[in-house]
């Protein structure tokens, strides 16, 4: 007798038991969001996203100076042979106050005076001189009118300059306009005959957001845009291209957008032939009725595929939803994908490192020779 309730106890238990799982799956499975409506969320949060960071102080930095005049554009004696600035060549802190001096027989003109040592590069300069690269090495009437309200405190500086091993250059920066913080830049890049032009470009925005961006060349060449607030990717676009031997062009190995929840990856199939067909998820399930086209903008069938990204307005997305509508990215995007280029556009021209830091550090190191 005590066995047979053993037994019916048991068989009761697992019923339970199962219908308990039957109720969780049944729960998840209508929890499961529609890639349409994953999609519509991930693209608000993204549109937030652009308006706090282009109306933020940080937006003004990132664009640089309207008129970019780099140091590499200004060629002088000292460009002809090999140099380095390090931070500590170019430590202190600075006001930006034009006087003359003189080196031998010849009057000079000196722009940022030290007022105190310190282990960083603190410059303090009126904010009119940095909306124009030209005119920040060049005095003008009312000059001495100016406040300076502008505040660029540099913890990590190097710049190897030589024409025969390229460019090097490192910097990071923390920006006050009218003593209200801006956030900080921070830039990694190298240019040479052999290698090319490679970056690793990053702004984190006081409101949260941070933005990356990078580009590596060669025979493997890789392409990254990404924006997220607080560890979670709003936005991410990576691209792989390898060059062929046939061409020595480069073609799409992998690709991926990240968009919210939404990831679309397409990459190369296993004989290496041709690309696969994009694969949809949303929150890591695949999606098995949408579909995505990916097209190409660029109307050049054999031209180099490098950088072939939907950040730099090179590819367009094709999507049907699972209720058969089929809509574009850009459709369904409006004007934010052209704002995020026009953002990252502005991360790898990296104006305000050349076309402002580097002359600032130029300034103070060689006048101080």
């Amino acid at each position: 007798m005590k066995t047979l309730i053993y037994c019916i106890t048991l068989v009761l238990g697992m019923l339970a038991i199962g219908c308990s799982k039957t109720n969780e799956m049944g729960s998840a499975a209508s929890n499961t969001v529609s890639l349409k409506s994953a999609l519509t969320q991930g693209i608000q949060n993204l549109s937030t996203a652009m308006t706090a960071i282009s109306t933020s102080k940080g937006s003004q930095v990132v664009k640089g100076p309207a008129d970019l005049l780099t140091k590499s554009a200004s060629i002088s004696l000292w460009d002809t042979v090999s140099h380095s600035i390090a931070l500590a060549d170019i430590a202190g802190v600075y006001e930006y106050k034009a006087t003359t001096f003189k080196r031998g027989h010849m009057p000079m003109m000196r722009f940022f005076n030290k007022i105190k040592d310190s282990t960083l590069m603190v410059v303090r300069l009126p904010e009119e001189k940095v909306k124009g690269s030209k005119k920040l090495l060049n005095y003008a009437a009312g000059d001495s009118a100016l406040t300076n309200n502008y505040q660029i405190t540099v913890s990590d500086y190097q710049l190897n300059l030589s024409h025969q091993n390229g460019t090097t250059y490192q910097m990071t920066s923390a920006i006050k306009i009218s003593n209200v913080d801006a956030g900080q830049y921070k830039i990694q890049s190298s240019k040479s005959r052999q290698n090319g032009y490679n970056l690793a470009s990053e702004y984190d925005f006081l409101n949260g957001y941070i933005t990356k961006c990078s580009y590596t060349p060669g025979d493997t060449a890789v392409s990254t845009y990404a924006i997220s607030k607080d560890s979670k990717t709003l936005y991410e676009e990576k691209y792989t291209a390898i060059r062929t031997d046939s061409l020595n062009k480069h073609r799409e190995k992998e690709f991926s957008l990240t968009i919210g929840d939404v990831v679309i990856v397409r990459q190369l199939g296993h004989k290496q032939a041709s690309l696969d067909s994009a694969k949809v998820y949303v929150a890591g399930v695949l999606q098995l009725k949408s579909k995505v086209e990916i097209v190409d903008n660029t109307n050049d069938p054999t031209g180099d595929k490098a950088d072939n990204c939907i950040t730099n307005h090179k590819k367009e997305l094709k999507i049907t939803f699972d209720d058969g509508t089929t809509k574009t990215l850009t459709e369904l995007t409006g004007t934010v994908i052209t704002d995020i280029g026009s953002l990252f556009a502005s991360l790898r021209e990296a104006n305000f490192g050349k076309a402002i830091v580097d002359y600032i550090a130029w300034d103070i190191y060689f006048k101080k020779q």
